[in-house]
């Protein structure tokens, strides 16, 4: 698992419940993947955010609001991207989304 001495989130949500998932999360997904320079982060949480919404997986968008936020993405260029994808990813997902993104945007 990662070696910082902060709890990762996928070990506060999950910890010892799901342990195997939250060392795939914390060293392949977030240590590998995340950490490999062909692509920046700003542009992984952008696709990642963009991923999300266009499959309706709503629940894990907060985190990664926050992390596109941290990662250089505006809340205005995260908006946008939202409302694009309302035309090709379906409307009522784009507005699920939003609230989400109004949510930890308003905090």
């Amino acid at each position: 698992m990662s070696n910082s001495k902060e709890p990762t989130v996928a070990l506060k949500k999950l910890g010892s419940f799901a342990p195997k998932l939250v060392q795939l999360t914390d060293d392949v997904l977030f240590g590998d993947v995340w950490a490999r320079k062909e692509l920046s982060p700003r542009d992984r949480s952008l696709i990642t955010v963009s991923s999300l919404l266009t499959g309706g997986n709503t629940k894990q968008l907060k985190s990664h609001l926050q992390l596109a936020k941290q990662n250089s993405l505006s809340e205005e260029e995260l908006i946008e991207a939202m409302t694009h994808l309302a035309f090709y990813a379906g409307w009522p997902k784009a507005m699920s989304d939003m609230m989400v993104a109004k949510e930890v945007f308003l905090k």
